[in-house]
């Protein structure tokens, strides 16, 4: 018989160990929110993948013994096979019982598959785990171009899964395409895919027309340099100047209201506002 005052049986304990996944956002230092700051600095491990060097800087500023996650690529390695191996990098160090903070540039939930993959496994596992926050390349684009996702929407979308699930696109909403230089590359390369932007091209032609203006963005991640905003038309994308983060930024085409639409909310055609054309206006940015 158990002794008074005791449960029987093995009481749960929770698991010691816990994990905080952090964007740095796009710009160096310049991104990074107070919340992320303060779990970089308080983890007992950090690990990082940043895209430059004064990202990795100040991460060291805050954390010296941060370990870059970068190892796990290597030229013509299967993108899979190094996302499998940050996580189970991140998962032994939680796993050991310490404090864990991950700092992925941009927003950390956006494009970023490992982080929803350790995120779900620590879960799983048992042990307390939660993502913060950055400010992403969307973000930047919005106020760059100056445009307001609320005035036409906005489709989003990675661009190789856009490709392969043919997701069908609305073109009087404009459509973003994250990852545009890399689509259809699997594999960790330095040069964009000639053979996917093709691809793209083709597509996006069937939808807008050939002559349709779209952009080419990357934000900048110096703070003294200039993001970079080309524009160019649907047919020239396959020959563009771009890398593996370029994203492409499709202008919706011209839109009407629909009658009984306007008939439904009781507004007339002339109670909408007149929106100014979208971007790009062909001599910026060349």
């Amino acid at each position: 018989m158990a002794p008074r005052g005791r449960r029987r049986g093995r009481t749960r304990q929770q698991k010691k160990g816990s994990l905080v996944i952090v964007g740095t956002g796009l710009k160096a230092a310049l991104h990074l929110t107070p919340e992320a700051r303060g779990e970089i600095s308080r983890a007992e491990h950090v690990f990082y993948l940043v895209s430059d060097p004064l990202s990795e800087k100040w991460i060291k500023l805050l954390r010296p013994s941060a370990k870059s996650l970068a190892f796990c690529y290597s030229v013509g390695r299967p993108r899979m096979a190094a996302y499998r191996q940050m996580v189970d990098t991140i998962l032994a160090s939680l796993r050991s019982g310490h404090a864990v903070c991950v700092a992925f540039y941009g927003h950390p939930g956006i494009a970023v598959l490992p982080s929803h993959e350790v995120l779900r496994q620590a879960r799983r596992e048992g042990f307390s785990a939660r993502m913060l926050p950055g400010i992403s390349t969307e973000d930047c684009l919005f106020s760059e171009l100056g445009f307001d996702p609320t005035q036409s929407g906005c489709q989003s979308y990675e661009a190789t899964d856009f490709l392969v699930y043919r997701r069908r696109c609305d073109p009087s909403s404009a459509l973003v395409l994250l990852q545009a230089g890399a689509v259809g590359d699997l594999e960790y390369r330095r040069q964009p895919s000639r053979s996917g932007l093709r691809a793209l091209a083709r597509r996006l032609a069937q939808v807008y027309g050939r002559k349709h203006e779209v952009v080419l963005y990357q934000a900048s991640v110096i703070p003294v340099f200039e993001s970079t905003i080309r524009s160019t038309t649907i047919e020239e994308l396959p020959t563009a100047k771009v890398t593996g983060g370029t994203t492409l930024f499709v202008p919706p085409r011209p839109r009407s209201p629909d009658p009984r639409g306007l008939r439904s909310v009781g507004l007339r055609r002339s109670d909408l506002p007149v929106l100014p054309p979208c971007w790009p206006p062909r001599s910026v940015g060349q």
